[in-house]
């Protein structure tokens, strides 16, 4: 099993010493969320919290993961960073392939491309892109960001994307791992055809038994069942031993903990000590006795 420390809309200044306590305690990744700003107001359900509001993200600092990440990587040596999740397509192709291979070769590979959809309108009209058309165009998206990315010439005619003839350098040394997020019949469809992972953003037990299933026998039917596959979760089961034994005898390959509620309004409470010394104290309570 691998641990993965959650940590975001917190004082931007603890982000480094954080990346490098989390190396130096045993943690194999840092994951990254991405927002791009609060509209407020929103009509949409936000799906992860129990009365749909997005509330909770007013004022909250969020910086930008594509910028955060390689400024982590500098500090860090064996630290792996996924973004959980990118919003992939309220942003355009070309810019964000070049943005996800600038940051892979940064790193020395130490990066997985965690990408869904976003759950608010309001995303894609400030960032001038459709909301109906999301799903087929993320799916367009990820086809053309493995071709950009593997180097070498590469276009692309699509329903909607047209990519003329063209190449980008550098490239990183090994493919990008594309970690699908969400938890609709869409979204598993889309990680069991053509991700390599899928990233799971908690909820009831019996409903994270139903998405692991419904992977599996998608996999299955895809064809893809043998290929190398990631399963990075958001379970109370991470905080015990017993659980995180639990985990693993379902597949899971990536436990996500965090050590506080990032769903709470207002100013992130901890301070970095406070912060260092809880992940810290897990990594003595579970990672060094696996």
């Amino acid at each position: 099993m691998r641990f993965s420390y959650a940590e975001s809309m917190c004082d931007p200044s603890f982000y480094l010493p954080l990346a490098r306590a989390a190396e130096e305690a045993g943690y194999t990744t840092f994951t990254v969320p991405d927002n791009i700003g609060y509209a407020g107001g929103s009509d949409a359900a936000y799906p992860y919290t129990e009365d749909g509001g997005n509330d909770f993200l007013e004022d909250k600092p969020f910086i930008e993961p594509f910028s955060l990440i390689p400024a982590m990587g500098a500090v860090t040596e064996k630290l792996r960073f996924a973004t959980f999740v990118v919003k992939l397509p309220i942003r355009l192709p070309y810019l964000v392939a070049k943005q996800a291979a600038s940051v892979a070769v940064i790193t020395q590979n130490r990066f997985g491309f965690g990408i869904g959809l976003s759950p608010w309108p309001e995303d894609f009209r400030v960032c001038g892109q459709d909301w109906d058309s999301r799903g087929k165009r993320m799916d367009e998206m990820i086809e053309i960001i493995r071709g950009l990315t593997k180097g070498g010439y590469f276009e692309f005619h699509g329903e909607y994307y047209d990519i003329e003839r063209i190449k980008m350098a550098p490239v990183p040394s090994e493919p990008i791992p594309l970690l699908i997020g969400g938890h609709s019949e869409p979204a598993l469809r889309r990680a069991a055809r053509t991700g390599d992972g899928w990233m799971h953003a908690g909820g009831p037990v019996g409903e994270l038994d139903h998405a692991l299933e419904r992977l599996a026998t998608l996999r299955r039917e895809y064809g893809r069942e043998h290929l190398p596959f990631e399963i990075h979760v958001i379970s109370e089961d991470a905080y015990t031993l017993d659980g995180v034994r639990r985990l693993e005898d379902r597949g899971i390959t990536d436990a996500v903990v965090a050590f506080r509620d990032f769903y709470q309004k207002g100013p992130d409470p901890q301070t970095l000590r406070e912060k260092i010394d809880a992940l810290r104290g897990f990594a003595d309570q579970i990672i060094a006795k696996l």
